[in-house]
């Protein structure tokens, strides 16, 4: 019963937090600052004491974790009135590279080491540091690069070049799998899509990881042999 009565708390946590995650907004997802990061540690903290706690009262710790989300609902709310209190509460952007230089100071002040910045870099696909005039540590901790004018990518405006209008790709085939609704959506049908990936050589969508329609039909393939390249710290 003791293992019984673990299982049923814990899908009523999981429960518990999804519905508090939609309640909070995306923003508690994927734009952590300060304080959302202690909301969310928080509260797992304490749904998994609910789910193998039979001492806790469940209703009491359902109660706690709304009351952390309504708070941070709240703080939300203030800060889109307050420029101060945005401040105070959420933070403020930290220079890390200015004119070409690195601020050693700020860095400190931001928690990281050069190699943290360098990684950092590498995610947003600068792999040559020289090459960046501007680095900014936003509020919620990611980092925002600008490059030297001499090494950013013109535009087809800069370039006076008239260019076609994206569209947004669709997704119609993913892990060997045809989406039939986004097939639909494009106005199209399985056999259309046989009838390309024949004239580009397939005869299934086994080894297909990733197919996608915009322009032009673009295709990832499953089984591709890479390089080892090791030469980073």
């Amino acid at each position: 019963m003791l293992y019984l009565d673990i299982v049923y708390r814990s899908l009523l946590s999981i429960l518990v937090l999804f519905f508090l995650t939609k309640l909070s907004g995306k923003k508690q997802v994927s734009q952590l600052n300060m304080y959302d990061y202690i909301v969310g540690i928080t509260i797992g903290s304490i749904a998994a004491e609910l789910s193998i706690n039979n001492d806790v009262d469940y209703l009491a710790g359902i109660i706690s974790m709304i009351v952390y989300i309504l708070i941070s609902i709240f703080i939300s709310v203030i800060t889109t009135k307050s420029i101060f209190l945005r401040k105070f509460l959420t933070g403020v952007p930290i220079v890390l590279i200015n004119n070409g230089e690195i601020i050693y100071k700020n860095l400190q002040k931001a928690k990281l080491d050069i190699n943290d910045l360098l990684r950092e870099a590498r995610i947003m696909n600068f792999f040559n540091i020289n090459e960046i005039e501007y680095a900014l540590m936003e509020a919620n901790g990611k980092i925002s690069f600008i490059l030297k004018k001499e090494y950013d990518t013109p535009t087809l405006n800069d370039l006076k070049i008239k260019g076609e209008s994206r569209k947004l790709e669709a997704e119609i085939i993913i892990d060997g799998k045809i989406i039939y609704k986004n097939l639909t959506n494009i106005k199209k049908d399985e056999k259309w899509l046989k009838k390309e990936l024949a004239k580009k050589g397939y005869k299934n969508f086994d080894n297909i990881l990733l197919l996608t329609y915009g322009n032009k039909i673009n295709i990832f393939e499953k089984n591709i042999k890479e390089k080892n390249v090791d030469v980073l710290e």
